[in-house]
Order: C-alpha cells, then structure tokens, then sequence
C-alpha cells in the first residue's frame, strides 16, 4: 500500500494515477467508477473554485447538442432536451450556448461563470468537429474572465482520436479533463477527473469512499489498456485508418445521395443521412431501415441524433475488417436507397 493525501493506494491505483498525469500534463488525478460521476465531480470541484472567487460564481456554460451523464446535475449540463424530459425541476446555475460559435460563447460568460465545460468532439451531438481556432478560443475567452476550461473526453480519450487525448490535436490544454469508457478497456467500469495541480482535487472535493473506489482491479486493467494503446501505436492507427475510412465513405457521397455529411478523426466517426443535401431535412427513417439491414449483415453501429450513423470501431480494427464494414455500409446504402 502507498499512502498518498491521506488516502492509501495500492500499486496498481498509484500507478494509474501517476501515469494519467504524465500522460495529460495535468497534476492531480481522482478516481472514480463511471463518467457521470467524474463529471459529478468536475461540477462539484469548478463551483467550489468559483466560490473562491466570489459567492455568485456558480454558473457552468456548456454546449448545445452536447452529452454529459444521465444524473441529474450531468443531464442538466447535457443540453439535449429528451435526455432531461421528466426529471423536472432540474438543478440551476447552467447556461447552454451553441458548440463552435465563440461569439455565443462570449456572451454567455460573465462575472458569474465559474467553468466551460465542452467536448473537444461532440459524440452523441452527431460527431460534430469544431473548427480550427475554436477549442483556442475557448481558451481565450476562459483565461480572459477567470473561468476554468473543462474537456470532456470520456468518448474521445484514450487513443480514439488519434491522439492519447483529442485536446492533443491543437494543443488547448483544459484546466480540468473527464475520463471513462475506454479508461478500463471497455471492460471494467472507471472513471477519473485530472485537473491543475494549483486546483487541489483533495482540498475541494470530499473524496468520499464509494462502494467499489479506485478498484485495484479496474486500475491494473487501465494500466494494461494504456500500456496495449502505446506499445502497438494504436493512437497513431486509429489516425491512418480513420483517415482512411472517411475517405472511402466521403466518395460513396458520388453514389449516393441520401449521404449528406461525413465526418469525424481518427476512428470517431458519422454519416449523416439527409433525405436532400440542400434542406438537410433528417432522414431518420432511411437511417433505422439502413441500420436494421447492416445489423442482418453483421454490423453494428448506433444512431445518433436519429439520422447519423457512428462508426466508433475497437482501436484494434485490421484494413480488412475496415473495408468489409464499409463494403457492407454501401451495400445497404443502395438496398435503402432503392426503397426511397
């Protein structure tokens, strides 16, 4: 056991959390059991800083479209209207802003904002890319009124862009980061919010202990996930082929015009499904049908905003198995389009 903050860390949990900081350039790692909950605590931490600041710095900006967590506080930040339906009222002191406009964004944040919180790839908006400069601007705008910039990367962590993490790209660097999903290999569920050192995670947030906390077993088996991604380049794969991928599916639009947009980096990937480019009205029933008739075929993949089909294959996907799912894309594409 290693005694660490008034805490006790087996091996495996201290070096997890040794390793997270290196590998992010941020200083202080909590661990956790899911997203919600890292983002639970990202919540709980920026307004506890806020506070330090000034009574009123409590409000959170986040974006539209975006997808942070099913409880009540992360589906509140979520700001897609179907995930919060029913769990009226929902906690205060959010604001939501449309992603990749900095110009909303600065006028949303103010003399009571405490954080930003945003994806640096939306998944569940649809695999919305942002424009080069904007994560840059986030930035700009945090640092100019004191807010914290927060990264959200629990679907574009470890490896899935390209980059270990998808801030990496253009080098914003978050004063706070979430992480989950492939944390534990997509085995094991963990989670865990690194942030600022000068933030101290032990002195704003009660650490608690949660039935199953920094599970020795789901850190070893992070360890050996981050150990697999580095020793077979699997960031640098996932790069080559999404590129790739999106290329092949970007010539199907030739062919086919119910393609109305492809879209994404490394292997976080989307086709939106239009039933005319110029009106971008969504074809959602052409995107179940297109779904149902590839899942006969032996591929899955899920619907996102009920027209986008994401494409968010394992890091470790051969060409082959590539070209087969696309080959199997194109086939449905024509059997749906064919019914149109």
């Amino acid at each position: 056991m290693i005694h660490c903050s008034n805490l006790y860390y087996t091996v495996e949990q201290a070096t997890l959390v040794k390793t997270l900081a290196q590998l992010s350039g941020l200083e202080r790692v909590f661990l956790c059991n899911s997203g919600a909950e890292a983002n639970e605590g990202v919540i709980k931490l920026a307004r506890k800083y806020g506070k330090t600041l000034g009574p009123d710095r409590v409000e959170i900006v986040t974006a539209e479209e975006s997808f942070h967590g099913r409880t009540l506080a992360t589906v509140t930040a979520t700001a897609q209207p179907h995930y919060q339906h029913g769990y009226e009222p929902l906690p205060q002191g959010f604001r939501h802003v449309p992603f990749n406009d900095l110009a909303a964004l600065k006028q949303a944040v103010s003399d009571k904002t405490c954080a930003v919180l945003i994806e640096p790839i939306q998944g569940e908006g649809g695999i919305n890319i942002p424009d080069a400069g904007y994560l840059q601007g986030v930035r700009d705008i945090c640092d100019a009124s004191g807010a914290l910039l927060i990264f959200d990367e629990i679907q574009t962590g470890m490896g899935r862009t390209g980059k270990m993490f998808a801030f990496q790209h253009s080098g914003v660097k978050p004063d706070i980061m979430s992480l989950a999903k492939g944390l534990g290999g997509g085995v094991f569920p963990l989670a865990a919010l690194i942030v600022r050192e000068d933030l101290d995670v032990a002195g704003h947030i009660a650490l608690g202990h949660y039935t199953h906390e920094k599970n020795p077993v789901a850190c070893a088996a992070a360890l050996a996930t981050i150990d697999y991604i580095e020793s077979n380049g699997l960031a640098a794969h996932a790069a080559e082929l999404g590129s790739y991928a999106l290329n092949r599916m970007k010539a199907m639009m030739d062919n086919h015009p119910l393609i109305g947009d492809v879209r994404g980096l490394g292997l976080l990937m989307g086709m939106e499904l239009v039933k005319d480019r110029t009106t971008r009205e969504r074809a959602s029933d052409e995107a179940e049908a297109m779904m149902y008739a590839a899942l006969s075929r032996g591929l899955s993949f899920k619907l996102t905003m009920g027209n986008i089909l994401t494409l968010t294959p394992a890091l470790t996907i051969t060409r082959e198995e590539m070209d087969r799912a696309l080959d199997i894309i194109e086939d449905c594409l024509y059997e749906v389009e064919k019914t149109v």
